[in-house]
């Protein structure tokens, strides 16, 4: 089991524990992930890709960077916006993510985080369960039970727009309990990777918007 894991893998032995010993009716932490309206604006301002992720890593809120970068979400159904999801079940992921084995092992380990807190939980339950049945690679990776927690990577993109370009990730927590996750791209300032991240910007900014703009204040009005 990889070494990196080790200290989140003994909190997950611990959550384990709690989610066995909670009577069966008792389920706090399921109610509706909203996105706040103060974050849904600074995504918008954020000069840098930025979406925001549920606790089971939908994708509930992103900016136009974190669109260019890594694909319109509205281009799907609601229940179908999953970063795991789209990782095993869309072959551009594997195109744009070059070290995709190493990212889809981080996000199913990271998802396994999140189902220990409610096993049981209906949206857990119905991804793993559709992810096992579809996805040989899924449940390879599900079956070596690493855990980790969703703070901080590094990922290299093959953006056919702007080429390679590798991306630091961090994760900085919403409101809730337990609450969304703001996932942010950045890279060092003065670098090629930080070029073609502003060529990305220049060339997604000079595009016909309309319809791309219709989409986002359709995600803006959704209540906070």
């Amino acid at each position: 089991m990889a070494a990196w894991s080790s200290g989140d893998e003994r909190r997950h032995l611990f959550d384990l524990a709690r989610a066995a010993r909670r009577p069966v009716r008792a389920h706090p932490h399921r109610s509706a992930e909203r996105v706040p309206e103060s974050t849904r604006r600074l995504l918008h301002v954020l000069a840098t890709p930025g979406p925001v992720l549920g606790r089971h890593l939908d994708v509930l809120a992103w900016n136009p960077l974190a669109e260019a970068l890594l694909g319109d979400p509205a281009d799907r159904p609601p229940a179908d916006r999953n970063t795991v999801s789209v990782l095993f079940r869309e072959p551009e992921a594997r195109m744009l993510c070059p070290g995709w084995e190493n990212m889809a092992r981080q996000y199913v380990a990271m998802l396994r985080a999140a189902v220990a807190d409610d096993p049981d939980h209906p949206r857990a339950m119905a991804l793993v369960g559709e992810l096992s049945i579809h996805s040989a690679a899924f449940r390879r990776l599900w079956a070596r039970h690493d855990v980790r927690e969703n703070v901080h990577g590094t990922t290299l993109f093959q953006h056919p727009e702007v080429g390679g370009i590798t991306l630091d990730w961090d994760t900085y927590p919403l409101p809730g309990d337990p609450g969304p996750v703001l996932l942010v791209f950045t890279t060092e300032p003065g670098t090629t990777d930080a070029g073609r991240l502003q060529l990305l910007a220049s060339l997604w900014a000079t595009r016909d918007t309309a319809p791309r703009r219709s989409a986002a204040d359709e995600i803006r009005r959704q209540p906070a």
